[in-house]
């Protein structure tokens, strides 16, 4: 008899359509507005843009009567002299990114977690992530009053030693790592938010275990915290590498001069340079493009190793 309604319970389930379903979760559904909108408008529309890669185009004729040429710019892009080196800078930045940048909010969430204090805690969280909010205008003119020859803080600090100054602005040694220096000051404390929301969820009983079975911090480190955020840092690695070759326009844009050109220029400064400056506007797409789909490779094969692995992936 219970198996009988049971059953007839599933199937009502089941037979209850979807406008039923929409109406109860009308209020979820509607906070994703705002985020759909989003995307249609600034992430799928403009795909339509792709076509110009594959064209001659011409303003006035627009995207329907422009010519098609085929892989024409894709084939002048990698024959051009400055390819090599434009993805010599972009993959060198690029490697810089995951290798220093990424596990600097892992760390620093770590030590967040270990602090007790909540106040001297609240306190450290809101210094870090203040620097979000400083445009990269403000930021390379805070290294620009530190670094320049002229008056510079470090450079006056370092002649007072009796040592000669340094013009880190303009060397193509120092650009790389003051890149590297910049982005972690301004963008690693605003990352350890979602690391410390994963945090926030790991059980305390989990740790109260441990301390009977006489683990230390070391061991809960090891054994508990790092285990829970383990799928986090996975899915946020993989969304990472989607932006591989994305290294940050206005930064490399700010930074960037004559002197520092042959390590700096990347492949977001030349599509800038082509496609705007010089109306280039087919190949800087082309350009563009051949960017956004090694980024897709590298997601479809990180998402894929990492599901070998056993690991969840983003899909």
């Amino acid at each position: 008899m219970a198996t009988t309604v049971l059953q007839s319970t599933q199937s009502v389930k089941k037979r209850r359509p979807w406008v039923a379903d929409l109406i109860m979760d009308r209020w979820l559904y509607l906070m994703l507005v705002p985020g759909i909108v989003f995307f249609i408008l600034f992430k799928y529309v403009p795909m339509f843009g792709i076509a110009m890669a594959f064209q001659d185009y011409r303003p006035h004729l627009g995207f329907l009567n422009s010519p098609w040429v085929g892989s024409k710019h894709f084939e002048r892009l990698f024959a051009d002299p400055q390819f090599m080196n434009l993805l010599k800078n972009t993959l060198i930045l690029a490697v810089y990114d995951i290798v220093f940048y990424f596990p600097i909010p892992i760390l620093l969430s770590l030590l967040l977690n270990e602090v007790r204090l909540q106040l001297f805690k609240r306190t450290i969280q809101t210094l870090v992530y203040i620097p979000h909010f400083i445009s990269w205008v403000v930021v390379v003119a805070i290294s620009y009053l530190f670094f320049t020859t002229e008056g510079g803080v470090v450079n006056d600090l370092i002649a007072s030693m009796g040592m000669e100054k340094i013009p880190f602005l303009l060397s193509e040694e120092w650009f790389r790592p003051l890149f590297m220096l910049q982005a972690i000051w301004k963008d690693a404390g605003w990352g350890t938010i979602i690391f410390l929301a994963a945090l926030a969820g790991v059980d305390p009983q989990l740790y109260e275990a441990s301390r009977i079975d006489g683990a230390n911090r070391w061991h809960q480190l090891w054994l508990i915290t790092l285990p829970a955020i383990r799928s986090t840092i996975v899915i946020l690695f993989i969304l990472r590498l989607g932006n591989f070759l994305d290294v940050g326009f206005e930064h490399i844009f700010l930074m960037l001069n004559p002197m520092n050109r042959e390590v700096a220029e990347v492949f977001e400064t030349y599509i800038y340079r082509v496609g705007l400056t010089q109306a280039q506007f087919s190949y800087s797409t082309a350009v563009g493009l051949f960017k956004s789909l090694i980024g897709l490779v590298l997601v479809l094969s990180a998402n894929w190793a990492v599901r070998r692995t056993g690991e969840e992936g983003i899909w």
